[in-house]
């Protein structure tokens, strides 16, 4: 789902004015393929707390993204967002969840 977003930002950044090259086009683009790449190396690490903080860095990236289609959707009425957006928050929740499970778990003593 997260390289789904990334397609899906590439497709609204073509839309974006030049002018926003090295603007927001770049950053939405850097922090969107930022979210699958951590879950990727984070998902070959060594241990479970190392992939719990690849996932909370890729969580980090997917709100860098809905802050900046926010901003576009601000700035650019014209370019509609909303896919992207719902795709976001799919992602988030998605990976608030693997966050969690990934938690380490603590074992009471008697």
């Amino acid at each position: 789902m997260s390289m789904d977003l990334v397609d899906e930002i590439y497709k609204i950044t073509e839309q974006l004015p030049r002018n926003e090259i090295f603007g927001l086009s770049s950053q939405l683009q850097r922090a969107s393929v930022s979210i699958p790449s951590n879950i990727a190396e984070g998902s070959k690490r060594s241990s479970r707390a190392d992939f719990r903080y690849y996932c909370l860095m890729a969580l980090g990236s997917s709100a860098e993204v809905e802050t900046q289609l926010i901003i576009v959707a601000r700035r650019y009425s014209n370019i509609d967002v909303e896919y992207a957006m719902n795709l976001v928050v799919r992602v988030q929740k998605m990976l608030t969840s693997l966050g969690k499970s990934l938690k380490p778990t603590t074992v009471r003593q008697p």
